[in-house]
């Protein structure tokens, strides 16, 4: 029988939740020092797929960790399994990305564990899981509604918003530049190796470089929600802006406490989740500038009265 609208939509929010959820446990991994608590891959000891006691609380965070893996791939294969017995064929493509980066992010996590948590391959894995995080939000919010319409913005707004999700990537890209510069590199056995060297980067310089990105990222947020009042544009795009605008500034401020403070755990453990919501919210962001399936375009011809009757 074929799954209701309701249904799809609800395991798509789960979808999501997970692939932010599992960004936030993985910094805990990172921050705790337990990346390295399953010394291999893809068991968690040369004999055991399970964490030993030997391992101690490092191994118990970093097989939770793991296992939560397994529940995200659950979620996913009941996601693609809703939207194939749905109607909604214009969802699959999104359902099934969302599912094979799931295979993806695991052997990417392998290598990170087999490479002894290589600050690129540490940064790969937290990217990838921000594209995952920014596919299943606008697969969630898409299956709220009956299809996907013509864009509700003219073009030079559209580029802007175009312009503000490129400007998002690049700072989610030099942040985790920032982060592989500095400490926490997962592993309490390298801790001590001297800030910079794990990448090779300046740290105060990435992390300047890091800041313009910021601000140029908030000038543009700006610029649009001003311009989509002066415009009047439709109340969703309106509130895409400002509630993205509102999640920027919460983690810029998040940003800086922690640069000055000396990266607190529990800081950088809030900053992180504060990159999965900027995320999602210009994803969210993204998907607004094209109304449901029912809208008419921007441009459509006013029908006359008589002609419609």
């Amino acid at each position: 029988m074929p799954v209701s609208p309701t249904v799809v939509s609800r395991l798509a929010l789960a979808n999501a939740v997970a692939n932010g959820a599992i960004v936030v446990t993985g910094g805990a991994v990172r921050l705790t020092g337990s990346g390295l608590g399953c010394p291999t891959w893809p068991r968690c000891t040369t004999e055991s797929f399970v964490a030993t006691p030997e391992l101690a609380g490092h191994g118990a965070i970093e097989f939770g960790n793991r296992l939560l893996t397994f529940v995200l791939a659950a979620v996913a294969v009941a996601t693609v399994v809703a939207v194939w017995r749905s109607s909604r064929r214009d969802l699959r493509p999104l359902a099934v990305l969302t599912f094979l980066g799931i295979p993806a992010q695991a052997l990417l996590g392998g290598v990170t564990v087999l490479t002894g948590l290589n600050p690129w391959t540490v940064a790969a894995h937290f990217l990838v899981s921000t594209v995952l995080v920014a596919l299943s939000t606008v697969l969630w919010l898409r299956s709220r509604e009956p299809g996907v319409g013509r864009p509700l913005l003219r073009r030079p707004l559209g580029l802007l918003v175009s312009g503000i999700a490129a400007v998002t990537a690049a700072v989610l890209v030099i942040g985790t530049l920032v982060t592989g510069s500095g400490p926490h590199s997962g592993d309490v056995d390298a801790d001590d190796v001297p800030t910079g060297e794990r990448m090779g980067f300046d740290v105060e310089l990435v992390s300047q470089l890091h800041a313009d990105a910021v601000f140029l990222l908030l000038g543009l947020t700006v610029a649009l929600l001003l311009a989509l009042h002066a415009t009047d544009a439709p109340g969703r795009v309106t509130r895409a802006a400002r509630d993205l605008l509102v999640v920027q500034l919460a983690q810029g401020l998040v940003g800086f406490v922690q640069y000055f403070t000396d990266l607190p755990i529990a800081l950088v453990l809030l900053h992180m989740l504060g990159a999965v919501l900027v995320t999602a919210y210009t994803a969210r962001l993204v998907w607004s500038v094209r109304g449901p399936a029912s809208d008419l375009p921007l441009d459509a011809p006013q029908v006359p009265a008589s002609a419609a009757r």
